[in-house]
């Protein structure tokens, strides 16, 4: 298994602020996740005037003003983007942002990022999907709200249209998702459908589900963050705290590492136990030369540096070369 990708979703939870932004570009980088992800937009390419909140929103935002100015409050410019991708390199972090409109497509495409993470509510786009697959780079997308048919599509889509490396995450998008409503499993579903490597995007409260998956099978987990869950805005509530960002990466690489290549075998760390927890045929009692073997005169103990007790009927019936003491280890000679 290959390294697990982990991507740590800042999306919108800078709420506008590059002081913020920079922030969080540090403290994804002390939890060592592999990238950090922002989402690039113009809140009027967007969403139209008349554009509703979700629910999650209002619930975290109220319900006296539209999506659009919502957005508005939280957009950072192109320029803005250009310094995070450039302070990101300086401390050492990959950078990814989402692009949500054509424009911002394009403007991505200039920064040079190693794949395209499409969101998803654009799953159904199909000029955006055309868009992002004629620049043949990577692509990472999540499927939240879809049916199988519509995940093919998508998929069919970007391959037609030049993409790179596919991988296909499963994703539920209330905020936060209910834990009975993850369907864990679906991931796995996706994967023999698509025949495309598989991940998750999480948005439960905690860590345990998006380390789950990886014990799965994910090979990109991707998972909100902010700086505090009580700041205002509408991804906060459902994001993980720097510490438990760090927490959750180190979940994952410890069930990377502990995963393996499948193989059962005998391991380095564990070879020096067999003497002390194996056992080996003993004498039960004190045993004369030329007294033959038998269920009364041995028995099996440890340590197992004798002869293995699985050559038992090998070892009954033959005839004692010496003698031998009580819990003395029948010599392998015997054999």
């Amino acid at each position: 298994m290959g390294r697990v990708i982990i991507i740590a979703e800042a999306g919108v939870n800078h709420n506008g602020s590059m002081e913020l932004a920079k922030e969080m570009v540090r403290k994804a980088r002390e939890a060592d996740v592999d990238y950090i992800k922002f989402q690039t937009f113009v809140p009027k390419k967007l969403v139209s005037q008349y554009a509703d909140k979700a629910d999650y929103q209002k619930e975290t935002t109220g319900g006296d003003q539209s999506q659009l100015q919502m957005l508005e409050k939280l957009a950072l410019t192109y320029n803005d983007f250009v310094e995070l991708r450039d302070f990101c390199r300086e401390v050492g972090i990959g950078f990814i942002s989402t692009p949500f409109d054509l424009d911002s497509i394009d403007f991505l495409e200039t920064l040079d990022m190693d794949f395209w993470k499409v969101p998803s509510g654009e799953v159904t786009n199909l000029p955006y999907l055309e868009k992002i697959g004629n620049t043949g780079r990577d692509i990472v997308i999540s499927t939240g709200m879809c049916e199988m048919p519509e995940i093919i599509d998508a998929v069919k889509v970007l391959e037609n249209s030049g993409a790179g490396k596919i991988t296909v995450l499963h994703c539920n998008t209330e905020y936060p998702t209910p834990y009975s409503d993850v369907n864990l499993k679906a991931m796995l579903h996706i994967g023999a459908e698509t025949g495309k490597p598989i991940g998750y995007s999480d948005h439960t409260l905690g860590i345990e589900i998006p380390v789950a998956a990886v014990a799965l099978g994910a090979s990109v987990i991707e998972k909100h963050f902010t700086l505090d869950k009580t700041m205002e805005g509408p991804d906060h509530r459902a994001s993980l705290e720097p510490d438990e960002l760090k927490a959750m990466v180190s979940a994952i690489r410890h069930i990377e590492a502990g995963l393996g290549d499948g193989i059962k075998r005998r391991t380095d760390s564990e070879s020096k136990n067999v003497s002390v927890a194996r056992k080996s045929i003993v004498a039960k009692k004190h045993i004369s030369k030329g007294e033959a073997f038998s269920e009364d005169n041995i028995t099996v103990k440890r340590p197992g540096t004798g002869i293995s007790p699985m050559k038992w009927y090998e070892v009954i019936g033959k005839t004692a070369d010496r003698d031998y003491d009580e819990d003395q280890i029948i010599s392998r000679d015997e054999l």
